[in-house]
């Protein structure tokens, strides 16, 4: 029985490295585009859909849309995002997990580091096709704010997963992580900072580097290192 328990974790590592490796791949294939300076159509079409056709610095809705989407892209940024890490750091401690709170830290501290030297490391030119609705200071690809915030809350949502809880709690944790991570690369493209291949592109590495957490978690579990009591 425990041989067959066994077996399946493997298989389950198997799957998940796979899926890291197929997410690598189309990053590899979406950066291709901003390395090389193009733009395909279809990120120009979006964009400008989400704009006024006779008044391109006019986003679609009224003005409280607009304000709320950036109340929505700040939720993917560092600040915003390194205070939930820190708050959710702070509570596996108080609930004696130190183990999982130093996972936690690596894996965003780490990841926030990767987000970093991709952005200076590709310097894709920022969407000239409409005004900024938001201030930008780096460069397009692949969107901090999507990456990162895919990254964090997905990591937290995987660190919090292993608490004693049901699992629809668990399955709450990852939709709220859903939710917030679409609705932050979705304001960026309305707001007209990022092209929708950068927002593609942030999502599949923020995935991506918390898959690659939740590898690491079930490994240290699996060799007894690491369990939802520590």
């Amino acid at each position: 029985m425990l041989k067959l328990k066994m077996e399946k974790s493997h298989n389950k590592q198997f799957v998940l490295l796979f899926i890291f490796a197929l997410i690598l791949w189309l990053f590899y294939e979406l950066a291709g585009f901003a390395v090389s300076g193009g733009t395909p159509q279809i990120d120009q079409n979006i964009i400008l859909a989400f704009r006024n056709a006779e008044d391109l610095s006019d986003p679609l809705g009224p003005k409280w849309v607009e304000e709320m989407m950036r109340d929505i892209t700040a939720l993917g940024g560092v600040a915003v995002l390194t205070s939930f890490t820190l708050f959710v750091t702070l509570f596996l401690l108080i609930e004696n997990k130190p183990k999982i709170a130093a996972l936690l830290v690596f894996a965003i501290t780490s990841g926030m580091l990767v987000s970093f030297s991709l952005k200076y490391g590709i310097t894709r030119p920022r969407p000239d096709l409409v005004p900024h609705g938001s201030y930008v200071y780096t460069s397009s690809f692949p969107s901090g704010h999507a990456m990162l915030s895919a990254l964090v809350y997905f990591t937290l949502a995987g660190m919090l997963s292993y608490l004693p809880v049901r699992n629809r709690v668990k399955t709450y944790f990852y939709v709220i992580a859903i939710i917030l991570t679409f609705s932050i690369g979705v304001s960026r493209v309305y707001l007209g900072v990022h092209w929708p291949t950068d927002v593609i592109a942030g999502w599949l590495m923020g995935i991506g580097w918390a898959l690659l957490t939740l590898v690491v978690a079930r490994f240290l579990r699996m060799n007894g290192h690491f369990s939802s009591a520590q």
